[in-house]
């Protein structure tokens, strides 16, 4: 019996370079890596370029000048480091509206022995139900096959049986967000080698193979934007984005407290916590008045009240997460882990939170250790730009030389199979 692998073997060559362009809210950054061992996924970083994100909103590109500025400065830190330069980036997406949904469909086999033949007649009849109505596909996976009556078949090619079943998750986007990426990527004297929804790159960095299996649902918490993913059996269910994210906390404790945005960061990220338990009453903190000057320029208050200005705004964050997950089509799936990741999940008590409103265990996501990695970037806050270069490497079986696909597709019968090749190549 052929099995067909998990993954497709890489097409980068041992000693080549990839790069990874993590297009936040808050920060814009760039890392280059060296491929060291393509077989075992081995990699070593040789740049990294982060700056402040300028032009961006919620993840969208709201002034393509000022993006297009701050991609030149993260790249141009990242290529110095290197001591090379790139011309193309895998780039994270983090907005455009992205909806998952499951297709099904279910046809006799040829020979009573499942061949690839099959696997693909069946999958592209899942597929032709897809209507994206405008939107661009970004993902696409077959979550589960069904042999006649045998349910989640991981690798039914060469297994016999006289019905072929299969479940199909697809993720779409706004094609605008997408070319408004690309414009300013290439603005940059850059080419988007290829687009990786946010949650799922870091889910490549952060998770480990058996969560990929069992199920997960992991939770990238950013800047403007919280987004999940769930997973089954190593590949994408459905994916949500949420627009909240730890700016927002930044500007409740901004107003809360009447200082400014860049005080109100520190704060946040020295004294912040979710755990009320954990403050002490009479502890205090100097707070700098917006707008003050002399003795009455800083004020000091309880470190309570600023937990009380974190707390309401992670519970809205997470109700907000759960209620889109329950909506999910495929949250059955969802499986009992959460693992939190992003910059804004390591505020303090954010893990206790996450696991209140979801009601699942919840772990904090760290991105697994990448060698020539520098210290400051061994966070969370660099989960999605580790994740994008792991994809790199071994992308998803469905979308490697898809166009070598479409053309065998085309190929094969004149038909039905070529309006398929069609709306493949019109999707992608």
């Amino acid at each position: 019996m052929t099995v067909v692998p998990l993954y497709p073997k890489s097409s980068i060559a041992k000693g080549g370079l990839i790069a990874a362009l993590d297009i936040g809210s808050t920060k814009i950054s760039c890392l280059i890596a060296e491929i060291v061992s393509p077989e075992r996924s081995e990699l070593r970083i040789v740049g990294l370029g982060h700056q402040l994100s300028r032009g961006v909103r919620c993840g969208s590109i709201v002034n393509v000048d000022e993006a297009e500025r701050a991609i030149r400065l993260a790249v141009d830190a990242a290529e110095r480091m290197a001591g090379c330069t790139i011309s193309e980036v895998h780039v994270n997406v983090s907005g455009g509206r992205p909806q998952s949904r499951l297709y099904a469909a279910s046809l006799p086999t040829q020979t009573g022995q499942v061949s690839h033949r099959d696997m693909e007649k069946v999958f592209s009849s899942a597929a032709s139900q897809v209507d994206a109505r405008g939107r661009s596909i970004l993902h696409l996976a077959p979550i589960q096959y069904h042999l006649d009556d045998a349910r989640g078949v991981a690798a039914p090619l060469g297994m016999h049986g006289a019905d072929l079943s299969i479940e199909l998750a697809a993720v779409t986007v706004d094609p605008s967000h997408l070319r408004n990426l690309s414009m300013a990527v290439e603005r940059a004297n850059l080419t988007s080698a290829g687009f990786v929804l946010a949650p799922y790159a870091a889910a490549k960095s952060v998770l480990a193979e058996d969560e990929f299996s069992l199920g997960v649902t992991v939770v990238d918490m950013g800047g403007a934007t919280t987004s999940f993913a769930i997973f089954h059996e190593g590949n994408l269910v459905c994916s949500h984005v949420v627009p909240l994210g730890g700016q927002h906390i930044t500007n409740d404790v901004a107003r809360g407290l009447s200082t400014t945005i860049a005080h109100a960061e520190r704060m946040k990220t020295l004294w912040g916590s979710a755990l009320a338990s954990q403050v002490d009453e009479s502890e205090t903190i100097a707070v700098p008045l917006l707008g003050e000057r002399g003795t009455d320029a800083f004020q000091k208050m309880p470190r309570s009240i600023l937990s009380g200005i974190v707390r309401p705004r992670l519970e809205e964050i997470f109700e907000h997460v759960r209620d889109r997950m329950e909506a999910c089509s495929g949250a059955q799936f969802a499986g009992q882990r959460v693992v939190l990741t992003g910059g804004a999940s390591q505020l303090t008590g954010a893990r206790e939170v996450a696991a209140q409103w979801l009601n699942r265990q919840v772990r904090l996501g760290q991105p697994a250790p990448i060698s020539g990695m520098p210290e400051s970037a061994q966070n969370a806050g660099f989960a999605v730009s580790a994740g994008m270069l792991k994809y790199a490497l071994r992308p998803d079986p469905l979308f490697f030389n898809r166009r070598q696909k479409i053309r065998n597709a085309e190929r094969a019968e004149p038909g039905y199979m070529r309006k398929m090749g069609r709306w493949f190549a019109e999707s992608f």
